[in-house]
């Protein structure tokens, strides 16, 4: 379904990756009018052949339009593209909305806040769950930190992205709360990996296996959507290991700062930084098995890596 024409706002989009594609597509579907930046225009290709318009920096997707959204990798991208010489805060209009949905930090997400209330510019920090498969079918978990008013404005928008979107409070709350997922999901995920690798050595049927366990309170998000892709061999990213060891080095960082101690969570982002000193830092998360079992995706006893 489009939108109505007198309800549409237009958008500039920076970061066209796996997640940001897939999420301003659905936007190009609605009829939403949307000018797209990236590193690389390759990556937006798809995107201007939906009827995107190409701006060449951040700046550029930002003149002009009622939103800007940017979906980039870390927080020193987020800075560069909000805050840097071609930020979109040099041109966003006054009276626009600003919106962060990269996984940053709470503090930058404040001070993103703070720079675009000068401007007369509305800011939520808006951090997303569910990964690829949930960016595909608009189906993510969307976190929101930032003014009531800003984000009924937003409101449609996020919609269109997702099928959970609450507002959880002020300025970086979207991405504390994110970190509250984050932190959930890691050492859970190290448990899914973990007992992949028992079944296989006990000689079970995995697939078998985790069918049976995933209908009872061993279910999970991960254990459903991440077992089947490891099953067939298929280690690409729905959400990298080295942007989820980002996470939680930001996760424990705040953790330090509100002097609270996260034992498993330590522990889990040390296992990632593991994988990914063994060359699995652009793999997905659930690449971790790989590491864990000491083998490389070529050796992994499940079909083609």
């Amino acid at each position: 379904m489009t939108v109505s024409q007198q309800n549409v706002l237009s958008v500039g989009w920076v970061g066209t990756g796996v997640m940001g594609a897939a999420m301003c597509s659905h936007l190009l579907a609605a009829g939403y009018p949307v000018r797209v930046f990236n590193r690389t225009k390759e990556r937006a290709l798809p995107l201007l052949g939906q009827g995107a318009q190409w701006s060449g920096s951040p700046a550029e997707a930002a003149e002009g339009v009622d939103m800007v959204v940017t979906m980039v990798g870390y927080p020193a991208d987020v800075r560069q593209v909000v805050l840097g010489d071609h930020g979109v805060l040099r041109t966003a209009p006054a009276g626009s909305i600003l919106m962060d949905m990269t996984t940053s930090e709470p503090q930058l997400a404040g001070e993103i806040f703070d720079a675009a209330a000068e401007k007369g510019v509305g800011s939520l920090d808006a951090p997303v769950s569910g990964g690829d498969v949930g960016a595909r079918n608009a189906s993510l978990v969307i976190m929101v930190g930032g003014e009531q008013g800003t984000f009924d404005r937003a409101r449609p928008v996020l919609e269109r992205l997702g099928k959970v979107v609450t507002l959880e409070g002020g300025p970086g709350a979207g991405q504390h709360t994110k970190m509250v997922n984050q932190i959930a999901i890691a050492s859970g995920m190290v448990g899914v990996c973990e007992a992949l690798l028992y079944a296989f050595r006990a000689g079970l049927d995995v697939a078998k296996v985790i069918e049976t366990i995933g209908t009872g309170a061993a279910g999970s998000w991960s254990l459903a959507n991440y077992s089947p892709r490891a099953l067939r061999g298929d280690f690409e990213p729905g959400f990298k290991v080295d942007h989820l060891v980002k996470d939680l080095g930001i996760a424990l960082a705040e953790a330090r700062r509100m002097r609270l101690a996260l034992p498993g969570l330590a522990l889990a982002e040390q296992l990632y930084i593991a994988a990914s000193a063994q060359g699995l830092g652009q793999k997905g998360t659930h690449a971790l098995v790989l590491a864990l079992a000491k083998v490389s995706a070529t050796e992994w006893p499940f079909g083609p890596a």
